[in-house]
C-alpha cells in the first residue's frame, strides 16, 4: 500500500510539537503587550514564525490570537489553541519538556509517545493541521476556499482571544476545531461556572484554599483547622475514593490530595475539595449545606438529561474569607435544556451565587453537509462506520455559525486531558495527520469535484 504523503512530515511534526510543549502557556498576568503572559505570547510567535517559514501569510492580533492563511475564496476556519491549563502535580516527567519514550508505567498504551501539558489539548493538533496545510501547499494543491488556521491563546480560561478576534477581524461562518473527539461532534452541552457563597458559623477552619481552575477537577485542597476540628481527625476515616489526607499538627494545616481531570468529566478524577468539605460536613451544619447542594445534588440538577447526556457538576475552586466560603462549580448541562432551569433551582433554594462564565449549548444537524463530510473522511481513512456524537466539553466550535469538534480523542481510549501525565502517541499523530490532511483537502475542493461534474448548458 502506498505511504500517505503526511508520513514525509512526521519527524518535523514531532519536533515542532516538542518545541511548542516547552512553552508554559498557561494563563499568566498581562505584561508589556502580552495579555496572557510573555511565555504564551512567545508560544504564539513560535507557531506563526514556523508557518511563515513554510511560505504562509500570517497575522498576529496583538498576542491574543493569530492565524495562518492558505488559499482563496470563501473563508473556512480551523480553530485550535496554544494555551494550556496549569500542569498541577503528579507528573512522572516534567510537564513542559516534551519527553519522548515508550513508557507505560505512567499510564498509556504501548508504543512511543510525547509527554507534556498540551500534547492532546491542543498543541499537537494545531501543529498537525499546520503541516497538513504545508503538505497540501507543497503538492501544488489549490484550495477553493481560504483556509484560516486560527490559533487562540485563551481558550482554557475566558475566550478573550476570540472576543478580540471578533473586534479586529471577521470570523469565518463555518469550520471545525481539532480539540474534541473523533469522528465528529455535532452537539456540545451548555457550560455554566457559578460561584456560590456559604456563610459558615463556628467555622472549623480559619483558612481554606482549593483548586486552580474552574474546569479542572480539584486535586489539592488545604485548610488551617481549629484545634477542635483537628482533634476530630484522630478517629476519622475518609470515605472519598482516590483522595488522601495529610495533617500537620504543628501548623494545623490539613492537605487533601486527589486527582485532576477535565471539569466536563468529573468522574474521571478524584475531587480533593469534596473530601475536605465532607469531613467538615460531619460536624458543621453550614458546611453540610454546601456539601449537600454541590456534591450530593440535593436540588436534583443532575436529573436533567437528553441525547447529549446528563448534567454534570464539578465544584473545583474554593476560598474562605470573612466567614464566607466561596465555591466555584463547573456545570455542563444537556443541549436541549436552558440556563434558567439551573439558576431557577439555585434561587428557589436561597443560594447566594454569581455567574462567572456561561456558554450556550451547541447543536448542529448531524446530517448536514459539514458534519457528513467530516464523518465520511474519518470513516474512509479508518475503515470504520462511526456516527457523529455529542460531548460535555466546550470548544471553539461555538465561535462559528456552523462549527463542530473534529478529533483528536477517540472514545473508549485513555483520556489524559487536564490530568497529570498527559501524552500523545505517535500512532495518534499519524492518524490525525492523515485525517486532517484529507478533511481539509475534501472541504476545499471545488464543488464539482465533490458533488459530481455538471455539464454546462450553452445558449445559442
Amino acid at each position: 500500500m502506498k505511504e500517505h504523503i503526511m508520513q514525509n512530515y512526521f519527524d518535523e511534526i514531532v519536533n515542532s510539537t516538542v518545541e511548542l510543549i516547552k512553552f508554559d502557556s498557561s494563563m499568566k498576568s498581562a505584561e508589556d503587550g502580552c495579555p496572557f503572559g510573555k511565555e504564551t505570547a512567545a508560544c504564539l510567535q513560535y507557531f506563526l514564525s514556523l508557518a511563515e517559514s513554510f511560505g504562509f501569510e500570517t497575522k498576529n492580533y496583538d498576542n491574543y490570537i493569530g492565524e495562518v492563511l492558505f488559499g482563496k475564496g470563501e473563508d473556512f476556519a480551523v480553530l485550535a489553541h496554544l494555551d494550556v491549563v496549569p500542569a498541577g502535580d503528579g507528573w512522572k516527567y516534567p510537564p513542559f519538556s516534551g519527553v519522548i519514550n515508550d513508557d507505560v508505567s505512567a499510564g498509556g498504551v504501548t508504543g512511543k509517545k510525547i509527554w507534556g501539558r498540551g500534547t492532546m489539548d491542543d498543541k499537537t493538533p494545531a501543529v498537525v493541521c499546520l503541516y497538513a496545510l504545508k503538505a497540501l501547499k507543497d503538492s501544488g494543491y489549490k484550495p477553493s476556499k481560504t483556509i484560516k488556521l486560527i490559533v487562540g491563546c485563551n481558550e482554557e480560561c475566558g475566550w478573550k482571544c476570540i472576543e478580540h478576534y471578533n473586534k479586529v477581524a471577521v470570523m469565518p461562518k463555518q469550520g471545525f476545531t481539532p480539540d474534541a473527539n473523533f469522528p465528529v461532534i455535532y452537539a456540545e452541552k451548555g457550560i455554566l461556572h457559578f460561584t456560590a457563597a456559604f456563610p459558615i458559623e463556628n467555622a472549623p477552619f480559619t483558612a481554606l484554599q482549593a483548586g486552580q481552575r474552574a474546569n479542572m477537577v480539584c486535586d489539592l485542597a488545604c485548610a488551617t483547622l481549629t484545634r477542635k476540628a483537628g482533634a476530630k481527625l484522630v478517629y476519622y476515616e475518609n470515605p472519598i475514593a482516590g483522595t488522601t489526607f495529610s495533617y500537620d499538627n504543628t501548623t494545623n494545616i490539613l492537605r487533601v490530595r486527589g486527582k485532576s481531570a477535565h471539569g466536563s468529566t468529573p468522574a474521571k478524577g478524584a475531587n480533593a475539595l469534596q473530601a475536605l468539605l465532607y469531613f467538615f460536613s460531619t460536624f458543621n451544619a453550614d458546611c453540610k449545606k454546601a456539601y449537600d447542594v454541590l456534591f450530593d445534588d440535593c436540588l436534583g440538577l443532575k436529573a436533567m438529561q437528553d441525547e447529549t447526556g446528563i448534567l454534570t457538576m464539578s465544584p473545583d475552586v474554593a476560598s474562605f474569607e470573612n466567614g464566607v466560603l466561596k465555591i466555584t462549580t463547573d456545570i455542563r448541562f444537556p443541549s436541549t435544556h436552558a440556563l434558567e432551569e439551573i439558576t431557577g433551582k439555585l434561587e428557589e433554594a436561597g443560594i447566594n451565587f454569581e455567574i462567572a462564565h456561561y456558554q450556550a449549548p451547541l447543536y448542529n444537524d448531524p446530517n448536514g453537509e459539514l458534519i457528513s463530510t467530516l464523518t465520511g473522511v474519518y470513516n474512509k481513512v479508518t475503515g470504520k462506520t462511526e456516527k457523529p456524537i455529542a460531548i460535555g466539553g466546550g470548544t471553539y466550535a461555538r465561535a462559528l455559525e456552523c462549527g463542530c469538534g473534529f478529533g483528536p480523542e477517540i472514545s473508549g481510549e485513555e483520556d489524559t486531558i487536564h490530568q497529570p501525565n498527559e501524552y500523545v502517541t505517535f500512532d495518534r499523530i499519524r492518524l490525525m495527520s492523515v485525517v486532517y490532511y484529507e478533511a481539509i483537502k475534501e472541504i476545499a475542493k471545488p464543488k464539482y469535484h465533490r458533488l459530481g461534474w455538471v455539464k454546462p448548458v450553452y445558449k445559442k
